[in-house]
């Protein structure tokens, strides 16, 4: 898979900025991990939760995928709803995370 499979036609813009960033990170293992995610959660995600999923792509490839990865504990201040959503969503291999 080399990006989204969906169509952006009904998001809004900050979703789509937010879709394109999750599959065009820098690091294809982050945009893997991160993409699916957005790909199946973006039209569903709260304005709190779309505060949180911006937040996480600032963080740096190596550290968020050291998260991810179980290989370092994450943040506390990224400790968040949404990011238990997203291990949960890896974890299951989940297309909806409910």
């Amino acid at each position: 898979m080399t990006g989204t499979t969906r169509t952006t036609d009904s998001l809004t813009p900050r979703q789509r900025r937010a879709l394109f960033r999750a599959w065009h990170r820098g690091r294809r293992e982050v945009d893997l991990l991160l993409g699916p995610f957005a790909d199946a959660r973006i039209d569903s995600l709260t304005s709190e939760e779309m505060d949180q999923f911006e937040a996480l792509m600032d963080v740096g490839d190596d550290e968020l995928y050291a998260w991810l990865s179980g290989s370092a504990p994450v943040a506390p201040d990224y400790d968040n709803g949404l990011y238990c959503a997203l291990v949960r969503f890896l974890e299951t291999g989940a297309k909806r995370d409910g």
